[in-house]
């Protein structure tokens, strides 16, 4: 039996979102997965709702980094030239994005499968970071980021981890990675919920108690998932998250049937 979105699947929804947003594992095909899962039916407010409580994980990056950005203004240039690629491309392919490539499961397990292997293989490709002070990245690094983040239109690519590995593979350190794709989330994420929220502004007023629990619940949960990523990437690589992408991909499958 297929269900409408109520309060518990919208909270469950939203915790998925705060978790698997700033991890490389890609929290669109976690939120399709999980739909799945529940038997929640599919409809204009359920993909709406997936694209807008994104703007919850992304005042968590605020809440945690906005110190951070205040004393670092410089930052903010890179960023922006990070961001133009990626509106660019998330303009012109949104009714592509929006109506046929979010519920293309194999899409979704393919893209799983080869992130995870990219993840597993990192160590091998890349050197010796030679880069940390994200003040002084240069342009050209922000928008081979940038382009490289267009790629995260295709669900299961995970936006997070196509930022994490261009960076890496640029030369840049775990850390300056992982904080400049947290900061690039703010204007990518606001941009695309933003202009969802507008196109179907109906279909999401139709359910507001579930937004309402959907928005709290993925602040709150990104809140602490990003803190957590910030520890554990110190000490380690991303060699984990390419396995748990891979098996994550064989439940996929397994679940949807295909």
């Amino acid at each position: 039996m297929i269900y409408p979105m109520n309060l518990f699947g919208a909270l469950v929804l939203s915790v998925v979102e705060g978790i698997t947003e700033f991890l490389p594992v890609s929290s669109t095909a976690h939120l399709v997965l999980v739909s799945k899962l529940m038997n929640l039916t599919t409809t204009n407010f359920s993909k709406s709702f997936d694209v807008v409580i994104q703007f919850g994980a992304i005042l968590a990056i605020v809440s945690l980094y906005w110190k951070t950005i205040v004393t670092k203004p410089k930052m903010l240039i890179p960023i922006a030239a990070a961001f133009v690629p990626t509106a660019i491309i998330g303009l012109l392919l949104y009714k592509l994005i929006k109506n046929v490539l979010l519920t293309d499961i194999p899409v979704i397990i393919g893209s799983l499968i080869v992130g995870g292997v990219v993840l597993i293989l990192m160590d091998r490709f890349t050197k010796k970071p030679k880069f940390a002070d994200l003040t002084s990245m240069p342009l050209t690094h922000a928008v081979i980021i940038g382009i490289g983040q267009s790629l995260a239109v295709v669900p299961g690519v995970s936006r997070s981890a196509v930022t994490i590995i261009t960076a890496l593979l640029l030369g840049w350190n775990r850390e300056s990675a992982v904080e400049f794709s947290f900061l690039l989330a703010v204007p990518t994420i606001a941009a695309a919920a933003g202009l969802d929220a507008v196109k179907n502004i109906h279909a999401l007023t139709s359910n507001l108690p579930a937004l309402g629990v959907g928005f709290l619940g993925s602040w709150l949960t990104a809140y602490f998932a990003v803190k957590g990523f910030v520890g554990f990437v110190k000490r380690n690589n991303f060699a984990v998250f390419g396995w748990y992408r891979i098996i994550a991909a064989g439940a996929f499958w397994l679940i949807s049937g295909v």
